[in-house]
Order: structure tokens, then sequence, then C-alpha cells
């Protein structure tokens, strides 16, 4: 089963994906634009040195501001006039090496590798005084204020982002409250209450389809309840009344041919199908009144497990005898919190069903107690084996195992499970050690 992601967490997410994406991109941008403006500047100023050495007279004021560039600006010179050097920064020291890189560079501005780092050069010559002028600066230089600033700006931005996460994280959470909202009204809609839901203020367009919808099937399905709910009633009364007629007429004829053992004998046969009839039709309409849904309304009250199951043994004594039956009960003193009537059909219709598939004169074995954190009910028979593929089917509706020649609905172990499931406990069949069923009912 795949995990739930929250649609929440995931605009956030999104908002602040693209939010990040557009900060690095502009960053990027920031570092590319500042780089060219950099190295704009920096090209100037080299350029406006070099003027200074090739046009100026260095003795005056010129030359206290040629220092003072160089100095701020890391950037060294040299005034070659030919071979014969005029003037140079005092940090301008290159060996023989470098300074043949730096005499043979064309005129203009250049990238040299000197003394083991990235330099940018510039070489200008004056060809009316035949003076030549070499300007170079560590290329680290240039952008030693500038990472600084780069820095200064990434920073801002994850506060920025810090930032825009809080207001994202509680106007989203605020805006959620509607959604919530409507989901806690679609959540406690019941079989008594299919009321229309409202949509939410504020409104969202993108909901109102959804809500119509919702809506829409809340009229079909209150419809078909009402629907079912007189058929339910209808059914029981137009089936009660001609099976009530038929079993008095039944009665009737079995008090006039007392005497005819043939025709007696079909007449007691036809009672148990009118009384199987009535059966099947007092099932079917208590799983109709049966809701799993609505356990939370379900009155319930303390019980002893032990003492429900005595009277269900003594309602079913006659039977028992019939078959000369054997249960064996071993009981601990179990209480439960259970609607007493609905638990009593639960295990008269388990016991019943036990006995209907034990052999004549055979066992079934009784056993309350308790397991782990429940209340332990469990039923097991005699009998030739069941096969896999029935137990896994047993508790569906009408289903019975072919090839038995026992009577029944089909519907007795279906009720139980509904009984079961609204007190929120678990019902479970295996194989029996015995050779018939073995049948767990756990209760909290």
């Amino acid at each position: 089963m795949s995990q739930a992601i929250s649609l929440q967490h995931k605009l956030i997410k999104t908002s602040m994906l693209s939010s990040i994406v557009a900060g690095m991109f502009a960053l990027l941008l920031l570092i590319a634009l500042s780089i060219y403006h950099n190295m704009d500047v920096q090209d100037q100023i080299m350029d406006e040195i070099s003027d200074m050495l090739l046009i100026s007279d260095l003795s005056t004021t010129s030359g206290f501001q040629l220092d003072e560039l160089s100095d701020e600006f890391d950037i060294q010179y040299q005034l070659m006039n030919g071979d014969i050097r005029l003037t140079q920064s005092p940090e301008f020291e290159l060996n023989a090496t470098d300074h043949s890189k730096m005499t043979h560079q064309d005129s203009g501005y250049n990238f040299v590798w000197l003394n083991h780092q990235l330099w940018r050069s510039y070489h200008a010559k004056n060809t009316d005084s035949g003076l030549s002028v070499y300007v170079i600066q560590p290329l680290n230089e240039r952008f030693k204020d500038l990472s600084q600033s780069l820095i200064s700006y990434f920073l801002i931005l994850l506060s920025l982002w810090a930032i825009q996460w809080l207001i994202l994280h509680f106007s989203v959470k605020k805006q959620f409250k509607s959604i919530q909202s409507l989901s806690k009204e679609i959540a406690e809609k019941s079989v008594k209450d299919l009321t229309l839901i409202q949509q939410p203020q504020p409104e969202f367009k993108e909901l109102q389809p959804m809500v119509n919808q919702l809506n829409q099937m809340f009229t079909r399905l209150e419809q078909a309840l009402v629907a079912e709910q007189r058929f339910t009633a209808d059914a029981s009364h137009e089936l009660r009344s001609p099976l009530s007629a038929i079993h008095m007429r039944l009665q009737l004829l079995q008090r006039k041919y007392a005497g005819f053992p043939e025709i007696h004998h079909q007449l007691n046969l036809i009672q148990n199908d009118v009384f199987r009839g009535t059966q099947v039709l007092e099932n079917l309409l208590l799983l109709a009144r049966l809701d799993p849904a609505a356990a939370v309304d379900l009155p319930k009250k303390r019980a002893s497990l032990g003492h429900i199951t005595e009277k269900v043994i003594l309602a079913l004594e006659t039977f028992i005898d019939e078959k000369q039956i054997q249960v064996h009960t071993q009981s601990e003193d179990v209480d439960v919190e259970v609607n007493e009537e609905l638990l009593f059909i639960c295990l008269r219709n388990l016991i019943d069903n036990a006995i209907r598939y034990t052999p004549q004169q055979g066992h079934v074995y009784i056993h309350l107690g308790h397991f782990e954190h429940w209340k332990l009910f469990e039923i097991q028979n005699e009998g030739e084996g069941v096969p896999n593929e029935v137990i896994e089917r047993l508790g569906e509706r009408f289903f019975r195992a072919l090839g038995t020649q026992t009577r029944g609905s089909g519907l007795g172990l279906s009720i139980c499970k509904t009984v079961i499931d609204l007190h929120q406990g678990q019902i479970h069949f295996s194989a029996s050690e015995y050779g018939g069923l073995k049948i767990r009912v756990y209760l909290s």
C-alpha cells in the first residue's frame, strides 16, 4: 500500500522549491553581471594608470595619484623605453621567464600565469615617444570584495526563504482549514444524516464540483435508503402474513390427519420448509437492520459471557437432546461490555451451527477465557474435516458448503460477523483438532 502524500506539504514544498530555483538563478545572474561590471571597472583603472604613465609628468601630483591607485587596487606597473626601464612599482618583480612573457605579449588586455597565479595584464605603447607600459593585477584581488558581497546576498536569500517558509506554512494551513472542515463534515455523515453539504467559507472554485457531486451522491443514497426501508417494511408484512397463514393451516391439517401417518409425515416436511422460510426472513430483516457503521450508537451493558452462553445452551437443549450431543464447557469468569440481545443471537447461531454439523452422538467443545487483551469465546465440534476453500468463504451471505445434508439459510455466520463488527471485535475460522470447525470470537 502506497503512503499517502500531504497536499498541504506538497504545496509548501513546491512553492519553496520554485522560490529557491528563482533565487539561485537570480544569484547566478548577479554573479555574472557583477563579474562583468567588476572586470570592466578594473580594466578602466588599469587603462587610466597606463595613460598616466605614458603622458603624465610623474614628478608632479600625478605620481602621487598613481601610487594611490596602485596601492588601493594592488595594481603593479612598469614603464619601459625600449629595453630601458624608466620606472616601476615597488612590488613589480618578475623572473626572466615571466618578464619574457610580459614583453612579448600583444597590446591590450590579456590573462597571464605569473608567480603561480592568474593575473590580468594590460600592455600599451606610445609610438611617438617609443614608451611602453606593462600593468598587471592579481585576478583574485578583483573578486575579494565581490565574494564578500555575494556571501552577504546569499545570507539574505536564506533569510528570505526562511521568512517565506513561515508565511507559506501558516497561510496554507489557514486556507486548508476550510478543506479540513469539509472533510470533517463528510466524515460525520451517516445513514441518519444525509443532508446536503454546504460549501465552506471562503468558497473555493476548485472544490465546488466535488461538493456538487457529493451532494448528488447523498441525494441518491438517501433515496435508495428510503426505498430499501420501504421495501423491507413491505416485504416483512407481505411475507410474514402468508407464512403465518400457511403455518396455521398446516396445524389444522396435522390435527385433521393425525391418524394418517404418511400424510402427517408429508405435512411435517412442509412445516419444516415453512419454518425455514420464516427463519430466512427473520435473518434477512435482522441483517438489514444491523449497521456496522453505527457501532457508537449501539446500546451496551456489562454482562457475563458465561451466563449468556448458558442461556443459549438452554434454548437449544431440545436440539441437543435430539442429536444426543455432549456439550463440554470450560469457562472462566469473563465479563464483557456488549449488547446482550445481539450477542445472544450471535452465540446462538455459532452453537446451533456447531450442533448441526456435528455427527449424531458427537461432541461440541466451548471455551471461555482471556487471550492477550481480548475476551475469548471459542467453540469447536467434531466432524470429518473442513476444506480450506470452505473456511475462506465462511461468513459470506447464503454460503453453504456443498455436499452437506444439514439444512440452513447460509446467513447464521454472516449475522455473527456483523454483530462482532458492531462490537469492534474479531471472528476467526479455522480447522478444529477434533475434525470439525473452530471458531474464535474476540471481544474487547
